[in-house]
């Protein structure tokens, strides 16, 4: 099933939270800027942080170096890229799947039942479970509508912070494993995981064009 490229946005995101059988104890926001005063004082506990960027030479090049001789701990939940457009599937995927224990489902949920039937695959192989899982692109498509980028906007790499055993990690479909940024520090979730988000638009501090969206519950 196709998918046309989308936006990252809360509402959107939201949508396909209630189309796809998550809890709407959990929601997406908005975080609007990376500096720390921001970051700092930020009025929800964050379990997430979906970020997209148009990708530079300089961040392929600064990314190939960061995943050199790192090995995927078992425990993180990661889906490959295998079909167009589906960035921003795969990273919700990848903020929920990694946050399994602060998230519920309704019943029939079809993203917890692509969890569970992925669960013991390997991420090439989630990759093609999710082409071929038309429930759950289906719900992605319904909650989609009225958000498609333009036609001709830019290409949109959108990558995933998350905690995993006390390490934060980075995670994108598009590159060949998880990045482990290590222990998180004594600051809050969000932000240890701004501070590798503004390693990215400090690479191309020119060109670099992001938004970011947060994974909070709704309390």
């Amino acid at each position: 099933m196709d998918l046309l490229p989308v936006e990252v946005n809360p509402e959107m995101l939201n949508k396909f939270r209630d189309k796809s059988g998550v809890s709407s104890q959990i929601k997406y926001i908005d975080v609007l800027s990376l500096e720390p005063d921001y970051l700092k004082a930020f009025p929800k506990a964050v379990h997430a942080l979906m970020f997209a960027f148009s990708p530079t030479p300089k961040h392929e090049e600064f990314r190939n170096k960061q995943t050199e001789d790192k090995q995927l701990d078992s425990k993180v939940f990661f889906v490959k890229q295998t079909f167009e457009n589906s960035s921003v599937i795969v990273a919700m995927i990848h903020t929920i799947a990694n946050n399994k224990d602060s998230v519920s489902f309704g019943e029939n949920s079809s993203l917890k039942n692509f969890i569970d039937a992925a669960g013991d695959a390997s991420p090439d192989e989630r990759g093609k479970l999710l082409e071929k899982n038309e429930a759950l692109l289906s719900d992605f498509k319904s909650a989609a509508e009225g958000f498609v980028r333009q036609e001709g906007g830019d290409h949109c790499n959108v990558t995933v912070l998350v905690e995993v055993n006390g390490h934060l990690y980075e995670i994108d479909g598009q590159i060949d494993r998880p990045i482990d940024h290590g222990p998180l520090s004594d600051k809050s979730f969000l932000e240890n995981a701004g501070q590798v988000c503004k390693q990215y638009t400090e690479q191309a501090k020119d060109e670099v064009r992001f938004s970011a969206v947060a994974l909070v519950k709704d309390a």
